[in-house]
């Protein structure tokens, strides 16, 4: 089972002086998208953002979450990213941003 420390965090590509990022891809297909140094949905004591990825998109629609899972620790992100694991192949992803 992959967990926080098999994360490698590079600049992300986007905006590379203000975050960095890791995925990782699981054999189930999905994605894990670890955001740190984010200034929205983390903090000091807890500053990771996680997000489930699909077929190349955010998954909205997972038994784990609907969006972005914020203010995260280590351990949590570890915890996520088991049940992501664990989650089945054939798992029907909603790539639809929630509604607000």
């Amino acid at each position: 089972m992959l967990t926080f420390k098999d994360l490698v965090f590079k600049s992300h590509p986007n905006i590379p002086c203000m975050r960095t990022r890791a995925v990782l891809e699981f054999p189930n297909g999905y994605r894990v998208s670890v955001i740190t140094r984010e200034r929205a949905y983390t903090s000091n004591d807890k500053p990771y953002k996680v997000a489930i990825i699909h077929e190349g998109s955010l998954c909205y629609s997972t038994p784990i979450t609907g969006n972005v899972i914020g203010y995260n620790t280590e351990d949590d992100v570890t915890e996520i990213m088991k049940k992501v694991q664990e989650l089945p192949e054939d798992t029907d992803c909603n790539h639809n941003k929630p509604q607000e």
